[in-house]
């Protein structure tokens, strides 16, 4: 496996329904070493907080230091509002945070069957080695039949022209050690020329 630095990484994922693969996420970077995870665990912000509490402590005190936001994509992670402020927080040059990279992993329970590799050769050949033509998509109902549990703010920038977003399977992460890290890595670098889709509202309730 390539060497590749160590970066500063906010992991965004449903609480209740998949914490078992933010865990395993940590467990492999264990052995690989390739990140510092700064993501919220469980019982770290009071819910008893109001909204707006709850986003300024996510975006300035979480996300402030990492340069990188994982996304996990669970069956009913669209519909989660905290996520959605996790992502719109990731993307925005803010006086305190800054944007990140961003990388989606489809989790099993979505039976994932596309990709999406923005970050030219070096990406198509190592995560995805045995496919070998490529098509470019620019029809949001088409990425929404190929990613129908992806949150909407994430095909906005499938959609955006100079916003890079890696999608991938969970499955990719385990099959190759150097994929995570490959991965991480592309983000990072392109995270300060990303122009991010920014339109959408902020969620006001989980749906």
């Amino acid at each position: 496996m390539a060497n590749f630095p160590v970066h500063k990484v906010f992991i965004s994922y449903h609480h209740a329904n998949d914490e078992e693969y933010k865990a395993a996420l940590v467990d492999l970077n264990e052995r690989l070493g390739v990140f510092i995870d700064k993501s919220v665990d469980t019982g770290d912000i009071d819910p008893n907080l109001s909204d707006e509490t709850i986003r300024v402590k996510i975006r300035d005190e979480y996300l402030r230091d990492s340069t990188v936001t994982i996304l996990l994509v669970g069956t009913e992670t669209a519909g989660r509002k905290h996520i959605d402020w996790e992502l719109y927080s990731s993307m925005i040059d803010g006086q305190v945070n800054k944007k990140s990279g961003i990388v989606v992993v489809q989790l099993p329970s979505t039976n994932p069957e596309h990709f999406t590799a923005p970050h030219g050769d070096v990406e198509k050949k190592q995560v995805y080695p045995e496919v070998s033509s490529w098509c470019s998509i620019d029809s949001r109902s088409e990425y929404e039949r190929r990613y129908p549990y992806l949150p909407a703010r994430m095909i906005d920038q499938l959609l955006a022209k100079n916003a890079k977003v890696s999608v991938t399977q969970w499955s990719r992460l385990g099959r190759d050690l150097g994929n995570l890290a490959l991965l991480i890595d592309c983000a990072n670098s392109a995270r300060t020329s990303c122009d991010y889709d920014l339109s959408r509202s902020m969620k006001k309730r989980d749906s």
